[in-house]
């Protein structure tokens, strides 16, 4: 549910869905469900929605099984906090040319470490999984994208009630029966997990780095002001950027390049916001500079503040004026900081 531009992360993946003729979604949730539904409803663009909610945390495969219950056909299961572009279409017709109960889409990446490795025979069937491999484990790329087809039998041991991992669990036991596949697709792929990560995000839908409705609507500019945004006289845009509803630019203030300002907050005099996210109702105080790094919902940062380099100032944070963050240094959410307290030589 964080927000990416103008939306939540999962309407991303919801439009993905639909580009690809998908018409049903159900929606496994277990933590704060009630928010995901009351923003997205009972449909999202195409995409009529259904909401499973876990009585007890379920893990990966009992929370898809909990969730794809009633199915009698193919189905796709993936991870709602990735972004991808991949071909999903070319993915079923692979899967169905296999018979396999399980293909899994995988993607190359350049440290695997984070992640599980996913190692195929010659033919595309998987030999063996290793989650978070050390270094000299590491002898693939490819790594299991969050992103499975599935057919209801993949399921089938799967006990109701119960926690079970889908990645140590149930495709091991596929595997060990030689049910399931993997292929890799081109196309973009972003687990956007970290503060890192989240900018990535940002500055891939703000440069169109792969397809999205947002993207779309920055125009040939690479520039969106929503129509109730306020960009004053002598303010500074520079794209790729996006303005939301209700937002103010003042006077000499600059949002740009690759910049998000959330509906509701105001850059003052002088401010400026670069390479950078700030959330909704956020004030970026006078002479105050944001750069590569994020902002969060409802916070404030006095006159004369600096931060950069992947420093984060949580939602509901109040810093004061002419504090300096550096180096990925993190505000909590509702702290509140003094004058000059914190700064970087």
């Amino acid at each position: 549910m964080l927000p990416l531009v103008d939306r939540p992360l999962l309407a991303f993946t919801f439009e993905h869905l639909a580009r690809h003729g998908v018409e049903r979604g159900v929606v496994s949730c277990g933590h704060l469900p009630d928010q995901i539904a009351a923003t997205f409803g009972e449909r999202y663009g195409g995409l009529a929605l259904e909401y499973a909610v876990e009585p007890t945390p379920l893990g990966t495969g009992g929370g898809i099984a909990f969730a794809a219950r009633g199915l009698e056909g193919s189905f796709f299961a993936l991870n709602g906090d990735s972004l991808r572009e991949a071909d999903l279409t070319e993915l079923v017709r692979l899967h169905r040319s296999t018979g396999a109960k399980a293909t899994i889409l995988l993607t190359p990446v350049a440290d695997p470490s984070r992640y599980g490795l996913v190692r195929l025979a010659d033919d595309g069937r998987v030999k063996s999984f290793l989650e978070k491999p050390r270094p000299e484990e590491i002898d693939t790329d490819l790594i299991n994208a969050g992103l499975y087809v599935l057919e209801p039998e993949a399921l089938a041991g799967v006990p109701a009630g119960q926690t079970v991992s889908i990645e140590r669990d149930v495709f091991p036991r596929l595997a060990s029966e030689g049910a399931v596949y993997g292929t890799a697709l081109e196309g973009y792929w972003l687990d956007v997990g970290t503060p890192e990560s989240y900018l990535q995000a940002h500055r891939d839908v703000l440069e169109r780095s792969f397809p999205t409705e947002v993207g779309d609507a920055l125009g040939p500019d690479f520039t969106l002001v929503d129509p109730s945004a306020e960009v004053q006289a002598g303010a500074r845009l520079v794209p790729p950027v996006y303005v939301g509803p209700g937002a103010v630019v003042e006077e000499g203030a600059r949002a740009g390049s690759l910049a998000v300002v959330g509906a509701g907050s105001r850059l003052c005099a002088g401010a400026v916001v670069e390479n950078a996210v700030v959330g909704a109702r956020t004030l970026i105080g006078t002479g105050s500079v944001v750069t590569g790094s994020i902002v969060g919902d409802d916070a404030e940062l006095g006159a004369g503040c600096e931060v950069r380099n992947l420093a984060v100032v949580g939602s509901g944070a109040i810093l004061g004026g002419g504090n300096e963050l550096d180096h990925g240094l993190r505000i909590g959410a509702r702290q509140v900081i003094p004058d000059d307290a914190v700064r970087f030589s």
